[in-house]
């Protein structure tokens, strides 16, 4: 296998295993009604502590580096508690309102909050595709919460506001750490970023005092979330940005939407209409306008 396809493959897998894990994510809520606080703190805390200790064994020296820079590190804790920690937990919190596939096709109108972020940094007004990418986020959100019908709210007010509130945490996500993950590598900021974040998390909300009740198929559930779609997800995503680039890779991640309404029709049989599909179109669309702007830059 060429490293070309090797790229495309595991970025491919890498959306697919985020699509899935949100599935799972619904599946745990639906049928243990499990805390979606709990359920952060186990996805960042398990993940965290296997790609730190894969970090270690890649590059040592790099990975403890990080800590020798105080500016470095205090970048990498306002990651952990403002980007992946914020991300993780609005993510989920909206799928326990929602389902997998609308909450996290909510979540990818976080580049359009990004471009919106950079027009205003750079005092200049939006281009033509911008401007379209916009309209199609606005109009995407509007069929998804409603149906076409202003009057009548199909989406639940919280589905809606913690899907939004995810949509702004995936761009602190985004920009917080460019600096240090070009400088130390994204293994080594997001295990410590992941791991700070389930111990801040763990301690803030007294995780160990949520009672929590699941058997078999529950625990099999939660491995499909911290272990398929957060280590294998992260580490295949990861090894396809270097194999294909970043830009090519964001696009192919984005079969993580449809991957997730996948596993949530045919699996856990949510009701999806068409309209909702137009939905998902009109705001999907929007990740291939601003990429494509991307690299023409």
């Amino acid at each position: 296998m060429n490293r070309d396809t090797r790229g495309v493959l595991f970025t491919l897998f890498g959306g697919i295993f985020w699509g899935f894990s949100g599935a799972c994510g619904q599946y745990l809520f639906t049928n243990y009604h499990v805390d979606s606080g709990w359920l952060t703190n186990i996805r960042l805390l398990g993940a965290g502590v296997v790609l730190v200790l894969l970090s270690l064994l890649k590059d040592r020296e790099r990975s403890l580096g990080i800590w020798k820079n105080k500016r470095d590190g205090l970048q990498v804790i306002l990651f952990a508690v403002f980007g992946l920690l914020f991300c993780q937990y609005a993510y989920l919190t909206a799928i326990s309102y929602s389902n997998a596939g609308t909450a996290t096709v909510l979540q990818y109108l976080g580049p359009v909050l990004i471009m919106a972020l950079v027009c205003i940094r750079r005092r200049r007004l939006p281009g033509k595709k911008e401007i379209t990418a916009i309209i199609l986020a606005v109009l995407g959100t509007f069929l998804l919460a409603t149906h076409g019908d202003p009057s009548s709210m199909v989406l639940s007010p919280r589905g809606l506001t913690w899907g939004l509130i995810s949509a702004v945490s995936l761009a602190c996500y985004t920009l917080l750490p460019a600096g240090i993950i070009s400088k130390w590598g994204s293994l080594v900021v997001t295990g410590y970023g992941m791991l700070i974040g389930g111990v801040v998390l763990g301690i803030g909300q007294k995780v160990w005092t949520i009672p929590v009740n699941l058997d078999l198929k529950g625990y099999l559930a939660l491995a499909g979330i911290v272990v398929v779609g957060t280590i294998f997800a992260y580490t295949m995503y990861l090894q396809g940005v270097g194999d294909i680039g970043a830009v090519r890779a964001s696009l192919l991640s984005s079969v993580e939407p449809v991957s997730a309404t996948m596993f949530s029709v045919f699996w856990l049989h949510t009701d999806f209409q068409i309209i909702d599909l137009a939905g998902f179109v009109s705001i999907m669309a929007t990740v291939f306008l601003l990429a494509k702007r991307g690299e023409q830059k």
